[in-house]
């Protein structure tokens, strides 16, 4: 545990830094978890799913280190470590409680499907077997081996750092195929494309980059997006729930938790969660305790959410908060960022509870003990967070600066820091108000409730059945894809649908068995390990340069 959730923390932390979202450390801490447990037999299951359960949660939480970017970003005066640590602390605690009090409907009652966590259920029973589980870890240490030399090449050769080539970008993109990928680099284009009507509108400046405003477009896509499939997940989802809701059977022994003292525990971190950002951070109360209730909503949104899509659309559940608060009165943006922060965190970290939750489900994993090693990982992660947030940005200068107003060609290659971008933009705008920035947003949301309800329409048509790749990756693809590419410089975008069509190439030609998840396909693995390895290569650049300085 020692070391699996520290390397999934840096991992995430490395992804949410360089690209803006971060892969979940589920499968990778599931496969290396099962080689620390081989020795038990079938029953090792249950041991590698505790180690992955706090490992991915040390991810979660490591991930969140941008909000310390998005911080300096803003101009924001810094608060101790300590005082960041323990706030943090305080809303995964909170979120720990909310993920748990919510799973009964989720997982037991409704039984989503949850597909992250299924996959992962299937991985740690196929790797009770040696041999599967030693060919796994050799595919996943060929990518780590593989992404620590091209991040250590890259600092050292030339014309690999002016093709701006990222090791985790691509591994990124293999893990999640062409089909994603694709949309992405279309995202990127439409962008690079549409930035001389842009400018020619006012709504950039000549030098600005396309992302500048296309982030607010693409905003708009995943709110337009997810309240299509908000509404159908509910008209679905609800009635089968009325129809499990009776007889409900008895709770197996692995399942039951003693619900008074889970009320107790939500009670309590949140009323600690507004404590400390009270008292510690200086934030308003009023605006606290409107993100703890907040809570309660996206933590049951977002978990349908990702129970049926497997997304969690976490940047919504943080965008939707501001515009709330800002309804009601916000104009500061530091008060916005301390106080979305609650729901960022405690969205992420509920859903995340919920998946693995499904996961133990599936197995017949003890439900108190996966919830002892999830409080672990939070503990962990939120020291984690703040320590990789300074350590990177005390490495890499280039993350203190404000991506927000620099031009094009000022653009970091390697920090895209997406999810950072997209807060400070739209925080920014609560203090700078220009009605065309309302206006490409609203623009977002139609585009994307025509789009995903048009997918919904022909998939519908299809039967169920996947559409062809040109409709599903080109001709209509999914705005949740097609906005990254409105969030990351057009590079980024680029090497990201590389890596998804050589992943998609060679998954067409391999001859694994059709048991097995994707997620344990050979490229799946290796572009998990590329990611890995390239961001264990830029922590170690790190920290030798400022070894070096001292």
């Amino acid at each position: 545990m020692l070391v699996l959730g520290p390397l999934a923390g840096v991992t995430a932390a490395y992804m949410n830094f360089s690209l803006g979202f971060f892969v979940g450390g589920q499968v990778l801490a599931g496969l290396l978890g099962s080689a620390v447990t081989a020795g038990y037999g079938a029953d090792g299951k249950h041991g590698a799913n505790y180690i992955q359960t706090a490992a991915a949660s040390v991810a979660g939480m490591s991930a969140m280190g941008v909000l310390v970017q998005a911080m300096v970003w803003m101009g924001l005066p810094q608060p101790p470590a300590w005082q960041l640590v323990i706030y943090l602390l305080c809303i995964g605690m909170f979120g720990v409680g909310v993920g748990m009090l919510y799973t009964p409907i989720l997982v037991d009652r409704m039984q989503l499907p949850f597909p992250s966590g299924h996959a992962v259920a299937n991985i740690l029973r196929a790797l009770t077997d040696p041999l599967l589980l030693r060919r796994s870890i050799a595919k996943l240490a060929t990518g780590v081996a593989a992404g620590l030399g091209i991040g250590l090449a890259t600092t050292r050769v030339a014309w690999l750092g002016t093709i701006e080539l990222s090791a985790s970008t691509f591994g990124a993109g293999m893990v999640v195929g062409a089909r994603i990928g694709i949309p992405v680099v279309l995202g990127g284009l439409l962008g690079w494309a549409f930035r001389p009507v842009f400018i020619g509108i006012g709504w950039l400046e000549a030098g600005d980059p396309f992302r500048k405003i296309t982030f607010l477009i693409a905003l708009g896509l995943i709110m337009g997006a997810a309240i299509v499939d908000m509404t159908l997940i509910f008209a679905r989802a609800l009635p089968a729930a009325r129809r499990n809701a009776t007889p409900v059977p008895p709770a197996a022994d692995w399942q039951r938790v003693h619900f008074g003292r889970l009320v107790a525990w939500v009670l309590v971190w949140g009323a600690a969660t507004v404590a400390t950002g009270h008292l510690l951070l200086g934030q308003p109360v009023g605006f606290l305790l409107f993100a703890v209730a907040l809570v309660f909503v996206f933590a049951l949104v977002n978990g349908i959410s990702t129970g049926v899509s497997d997304s969690n659309p976490i940047s919504s559940a943080f965008v939707v908060a501001v515009v709330l608060m800002a309804l009601l009165g916000l104009k500061d943006p530091g008060v916005g960022l301390m106080a979305g922060t609650v729901l960022l965190v405690s969205t992420s970290v509920a859903c995340d509870m919920q998946q693995d939750r499904s996961t133990g489900w599936r197995l017949g994993t003890n439900r108190v003990m996966q919830f002892r090693y999830q409080v672990l990982g939070i503990v962990v992660g939120a020291l984690l967070a703040v320590a990789f947030a300074k350590l990177f940005m005390a490495a890499y200068p280039i993350l203190l600066q404000d991506q927000t107003v620099m031009k094009a060609e000022q653009q970091p290659a390697e920090w895209s820091s997406a999810m950072t971008y997209k807060f400070v933009g739209m925080l920014r705008s609560l203090g700078d108000d220009k009605p065309f920035q309302r206006t490409a947003i609203v623009l977002g949301i139609a585009l994307g409730l025509v789009i995903e309800a048009l997918r919904k329409w022909l998939r519908a048509r299809a039967g169920g059945r996947p559409l062809p790749f040109v409709i599903d990756a080109v001709l209509v693809p999914s705005p949740y894809a097609l906005s990254f590419g409105g969030f990351v410089n057009l590079p980024t975008s680029l090497w990201f649908g590389a890596g998804s069509v050589v992943s998609s190439l060679l998954a067409a030609r391999r001859d694994e068995s059709r048991d097995l998840p994707d997620d344990m396909s050979a490229t799946s693995l290796f572009g998990g390990g590329l990611i890995a390895g390239d961001a264990l290569a830029a922590l170690g650049l790190g920290v030798v340069g400022l070894l070096v300085l001292l």
